[in-house]
């Protein structure tokens, strides 16, 4: 059973037309800036929001098709993880996992037995009967899968699931989620805005900007090639659009990039910030980029610096904390940024 969806949802002025398609046992990833749509397709495949157009199809079973036809979200099984959990404070995890079961007409005690199995296989069997204030972050996120789990969904919805989690809980918790879901059979929908996130999790990524897909691929594919802005800084490139001639790119923003591979036409050129050298002076030596460049600001960057440069083109460049003070680097600074042409990577537009 493929799941297979046009969504199509007007919200004022703001439009949705995303076609998506999961298939058994896949994870796809919906990554996006913020207002780009995520939630929206994700309340849409959740029954929260009605299609304008479109249809929203599981193998033979149709849960939208405007205007014919609208099933509500307590017919579809769907199975959320929401951002915040949104467990029942009142009720102990045991019976925030069974609760599901119980809307869905299973008595009490059968619920509680299938959810206990849920807790043990989710390893929290010793915390039962924990109410959610007693667990931690990451307790109460496999709770909250584990709720989601127990109804046997055959859609899987996961909306920011660790973006409430401080980031060494959400390292364990991200290995524990994988793991659970590589054992899923059915069709899971991940949104996030953490591109590491969706690497380790998903086995394909969708981009959406402005409502609309502009790139969907394999984690490492889209990463190695991304097509616009979004996704370069996501994944954490220098991307250029240009024409190329032969081994030179003339860039739409201005300047030119010589780049390793011949090639003619319509280009994306793309290195890392680490491929970036700044030097005071032009540099010398092997056959490279450089061009004049102005510090516009300097932060700190996972284990680096990371230097915004302003120049044509402006570019991004990761430095040790020892290169700041080597060439005493402010905003303001000028310089000259160089980059191998044997860094590049350049792919049609």
């Amino acid at each position: 059973m493929t799941l297979d969806a046009h969504l199509r949802v007007i919200r004022g002025k703001f439009r949705l037309d995303v076609p998506l398609a999961v298939a058994p046992g896949e994870v796809v990833a919906l990554l996006g800036p913020n207002g780009a749509g995520k939630t929206t397709a994700l309340r849409a495949l959740a029954g929260l929001t009605p299609l304008a157009d479109g249809a929203i199809r599981l193998d033979d079973d149709t849960w939208d098709a405007p205007p014919e036809l609208f099933v509500p979200a307590e017919r579809r099984r769907v199975g959320v993880v929401f951002q915040d959990y949104l467990l029942f404070a009142h009720l102990s995890a045991l019976d925030n996992v069974a609760f599901g079961l119980r809307a869905r007409g299973h008595r009490r005690a059968a619920a509680r037995d299938h959810a206990a199995h849920w807790l043990d296989r989710v390893g929290l069997t010793d915390h039962a009967a924990d109410k959610p204030r007693a667990l931690s972050g990451g307790q109460a996120q496999r709770v909250a899968l584990a709720r989601a789990l127990a109804t046997d969904p055959l859609l899987l919805l996961l909306d920011e699931p660790l973006a409430a989690l401080d980031a060494s809980t959400r390292l364990r918790v991200r290995s524990d989620l994988a793991h659970h879901l590589a054992d899923y059979p059915g069709h899971t929908v991940l949104v996030t805005h953490d591109a590491l996130d969706a690497m380790v999790l998903a086995d394909r990524l969708v981009i959406i900007e402005h409502g609309a897909v502009v790139q969907e691929g394999p984690p490492a594919e889209v990463a190695r090639r991304p097509r616009s802005d979004y996704v370069a800084h996501l994944v954490g490139l220098n991307l250029y659009r240009g024409t190329a001639r032969g081994t030179t790119v003339d860039l739409a923003e201005g300047g030119a990039l010589t780049v390793a591979e011949p090639c003619r036409g319509a280009v994306h050129v793309a290195f890392p910030p680490t491929a970036v050298s700044l030097h005071p002076e032009p540099p010398a030596g092997s056959p490279r980029n450089a061009w004049p460049v102005t510090i516009g600001g300097i932060e700190q960057h996972a284990h680096t610096i990371r230097v915004r440069l302003d120049g044509i083109p402006p570019v991004l460049a990761d430095i040790t904390p020892a290169t700041v003070a080597e060439l005493g680097l402010r905003p303001g600074t000028r310089l000259w940024a160089a980059v191998k042409a044997t860094e590049t990577h350049t792919y049609p537009a």
